[in-house]
């Protein structure tokens, strides 16, 4: 199964040299998009904290360091705001699923799949425990996104889970019993952080021990659902 795991490579910068002009330059951020970025980040702490009750909006503006009336200036509540922090994760986990289209291999669909949530697990924890208490609290600001985007979502992905099973690939399994165990498992990494570095000895997981729970994760899961 070792075929199946990739770890994230490195990009490499490719040195110019010194009388070198870039074609392209890279774009630098604008105004607005520092802002947002900075207010998106400092919202999933407060959120991720003091949940969307307890969170304000003059919180979460000095957090960001912004003035309060230019984060209403970009999102008009905390309703809003709070909308904006789901839907970024959301839209993050949904679109790990990429491979299913690249691929008809279920091997080769579901060790990316699996490996891109892991990867996001890690990178936006906080996003993933608001998520979390949302729906745990039956999902009262964001059961729009539950009833269209990812409805749409799970039914278009269960149609490649069927055809890999009519071609053999893949032993008989209800696609949303596969989805909500990959889903639980890699959010697992997010939500309960805190409870793993405890059981390690009070040390967050590294990222050599990360990367061994990644590829444990993929060879248990896609191992025990594909007929290779």
């Amino acid at each position: 199964m070792d075929q199946l795991y990739r770890s994230r490579s490195e990009a490499k910068a490719t040195d110019l040299p010194p009388d070198a002009t870039p074609a392209v330059r890279r774009a630098r951020p604008t105004a607005r998009a520092e802002n947002e970025r900075a207010l998106l980040e400092a919202a999933e702490q407060i959120f991720a904290e003091l949940g969307f009750a307890g969170a304000t909006t003059a919180a979460i503006a000095r957090k960001a360091g912004v003035p309060k009336a230019n984060l209403h200036y970009y999102f008009a509540t905390k309703e809003a705001l709070y909308r904006a922090v789901v839907e970024r994760v959301l839209k993050a986990w949904l679109a790990a699923a990429a491979p299913f289209d690249a691929s008809d291999d279920p091997s080769e669909a579901l060790a990316a799949y699996i490996g891109a949530k892991m990867d996001l697990a890690r990178a936006m924890p906080l996003a993933s425990r608001i998520w979390s208490a949302e729906i745990m609290r039956g999902a009262p600001i964001v059961q729009d996104f539950l009833d269209t985007t990812l409805t749409d979502w799970v039914a278009a992905r269960e149609k490649a889970v069927v055809r890999w099973i009519s071609a053999g690939k893949l032993k008989p399994i209800d696609a949303r019993v596969l989805f909500y165990m990959i889903w639980a498992t890699t959010q697992q990494y997010a939500n309960a952080a805190h409870e793993m570095a405890t059981l390690n000895g009070g040390r967050p997981l590294d990222d050599a021990a990360f990367e061994q729970a990644k590829r444990q994760v993929i060879e248990t899961i896609v191992g025990g659902v594909t007929n290779f």
